[in-house]
C-alpha cells in the first residue's frame, strides 16, 4: 500500500469513528435543545465548562502525551511500562487534588449568581456527581489514547465507539425519566463507558497491574505534555465563561443560549478534525526526524485535511438552517444567521489545529503555550470589543480572527523549527 493510500485509509477509518463520536454529541445536544429554552442550555454550558476545568486538573491534559509517549515506547516494554506508571502516578496524585477543591468550590462559590436560574442545592449536587463522572471520562480518554499509540485501531475504535453509545443511552434514559436534575445527568454520562474502557484496556495490557510490576517511574517527559494541555485547557474554558457571561450581561441569557448554539456546532466540526489529526499526525511526528521526513509525513496529510474542511465548511454553510433545525431546534433559529463568520473561523482553525499537533508532538513547550494563551486573550479582548461594535455578531468575528491569527502563528513557528540533519 502506497503512502497517499495509507493516509486516506487512516483518515477515513479514523472519521468513521470521530462521526460516530459527534453522532453522540449531537444526540445529546439535541435533547438538550429540546428540552431546554436557550437562556438554560446557557447554564448547561458553564457547568460543562466548569467540568472540561476539572477535566484538565484531574487528568492534567496529558491525553496527548498518553498517544505520543506510548507510540515511542512501544517497542521497549520496560520503558513503556515506566512511562505508564509515570503518568498513572501524576493523574493519580491529580485527581485527589481535584476532587478535594471541587468539594470546597460547591460550598464556597456564589453558584446563584454563576448559574443563573438553577437552584444552589441542585448546583451542589450536580459538582459532586461531577466527581465520578470526570474520573470516568479520563479513564475513557487515557485508554482510547493508549490503543491508539500502541497502534491497536481496533480496540480504539471499540473503546469510542461503545463508550459513546452508553453516554448517549446515559442521558437519554434519565431525560424522558426526569429521575436526575439536568446538570447531574451531564455530570455521570461517562460512568459506565469507564468501566468498558477500563476493560478493553487491560485487556491489551494496560492496567493497574503493569503500573505496579515496572521497575521503572517515568515521569520527567510528561512535564511538557501536561503543562502543553493543562494551560490550555483551562484556560479555553474560562475564556469561553467569560465570554458567555459577557454576551448574557449585555443582550440577555437567551442571546448566550444562540451564541451558546452556534458554538456547539463548531465544537461537533472542531471534535472531527481533533480526533483525526491526533490519529494521523501524533503517531507520526517525531522530535528526531529529519526535514524531508518530515514533510514527507505531515504536508499530504496538511493538504488533504484543508481540502476536506474546506469542502466541510461550503457544505455547512449552504445547508446552516437544516444544520440549525437537526442539531439544535427551532427555538434556535436565529444561530443560522450568524453561522457564516463562526464557519470562516472553523476552517482556519483545523489549519491551526495541524500545525499545533506538530509542535505538541515535538514538545515545544514555550513556543505552544504562548500561542495557545495568546489565542484566548484575543478571543476575548476581540469579543469585548466586538460585542459594542457589532453586538450579536461579535463573538463569531472575534472566533475568526482569533483562528486566522492563531492559524498563521503556528504555520510560522513550525516553520522555523530545526530538525535533525540526514
Amino acid at each position: 500500500m502506497d503512502q497517499s493510500s495509507k493516509i486516506w485509509k487512516l483518515f477515513f477509518g479514523s472519521g468513521s469513528v470521530t462521526l460516530f463520536n459527534t453522532l453522540r454529541a449531537f444526540v445529546i445536544n439535541k435533547l438538550l435543545a429540546v428540552f431546554l429554552p436557550p437562556a438554560a442550555f446557557a447554564c448547561v454550558g458553564q457547568f460543562m465548562n466548569w467540568m472540561n476545568v476539572g477535566q484538565a486538573t484531574s487528568s492534567l491534559a496529558m491525553q496527548n502525551g498518553w498517544v505520543s509517549l506510548t507510540a515511542q515506547n512501544k517497542d521497549n516494554l520496560k520503558n513503556l511500562h515506566g512511562v505508564w506508571r509515570g503518568g498513572f502516578r501524576l493523574t493519580t496524585f491529580a485527581t485527589v487534588f481535584t476532587c478535594v477543591a471541587a468539594a470546597i468550590f460547591c460550598f464556597v462559590a456564589p453558584l446563584e449568581k454563576m448559574l443563573p436560574g438553577v437552584h444552589p442545592r441542585l448546583a451542589q449536587a450536580a459538582i459532586l456527581f461531577a466527581l465520578p463522572g470526570i474520573l470516568a471520562t479520563n479513564i475513557v480518554t487515557i485508554c482510547s489514547s493508549v490503543m491508539n499509540g500502541l497502534g491497536l485501531v481496533r480496540r480504539w475504535a471499540l473503546i469510542q465507539i461503545v463508550a459513546s453509545l452508553f453516554q448517549m443511552l446515559w442521558v437519554a434514559f434519565f431525560l424522558y425519566t426526569g429521575r436526575l436534575s439536568v446538570l447531574s445527568i451531564i455530570a455521570t454520562q461517562s460512568v459506565v463507558a469507564g468501566f468498558f474502557a477500563a476493560r478493553v484496556a487491560s485487556r491489551a495490557g494496560f492496567n493497574v497491574k503493569t503500573f505496579r510490576q515496572s521497575v521503572l517511574d517515568i515521569r520527567g517527559p510528561w512535564l511538557s505534555y501536561a503543562v502543553m494541555g493543562l494551560v490550555p485547557m483551562i484556560v479555553a474554558p474560562l475564556v469561553l465563561m467569560f465570554v458567555r457571561s459577557l454576551v448574557g450581561s449585555e443582550l440577555g441569557w437567551n442571546a448566550a443560549g444562540i451564541w451558546q448554539g452556534v458554538y456547539k456546532i463548531s465544537d461537533f466540526f472542531a471534535s472531527i478534525f481533533s480526533a483525526i489529526l491526533g490519529v494521523l499526525i501524533l503517531p507520526r511526528i517525531r522530535r528526531e526526524m529529519t526535514l524531508e521526513n518530515f514533510r514527507k509525513e505531515f504536508y499530504p496529510v496538511f493538504a488533504r485535511m484543508m481540502g476536506f474542511t474546506l469542502v466541510f465548511c461550503i457544505a455547512l454553510y449552504f445547508g446552516r438552517s437544516l444544520v440549525v433545525a437537526i442539531l439544535l431546534s427551532g427555538s434556535y433559529a436565529p444561530a443560522a444567521d450568524y453561522m457564516p463568520i463562526q464557519l470562516l473561523g472553523d476552517f482556519f482553525r483545523s489549519g491551526g489545529w495541524c500545525f499545533g499537533m506538530v509542535l505538541i508532538a515535538r514538545r515545544e513547550t514555550t513556543l505552544f503555550l504562548i500561542i495557545e494563551v495568546g489565542a484566548n486573550l484575543l478571543f476575548a479582548v476581540a469579543t469585548f470589543v466586538g460585542l459594542r461594535l457589532f453586538e450579536m455578531q461579535g463573538p463569531m468575528l472575534a472566533y475568526a480572527i482569533e483562528n486566522f491569527v492563531t492559524a498563521i502563528a503556528l504555520a510560522i513557528s513550525v516553520g522555523r523549527l530545526k530538525w535533525n540533519t540526514p
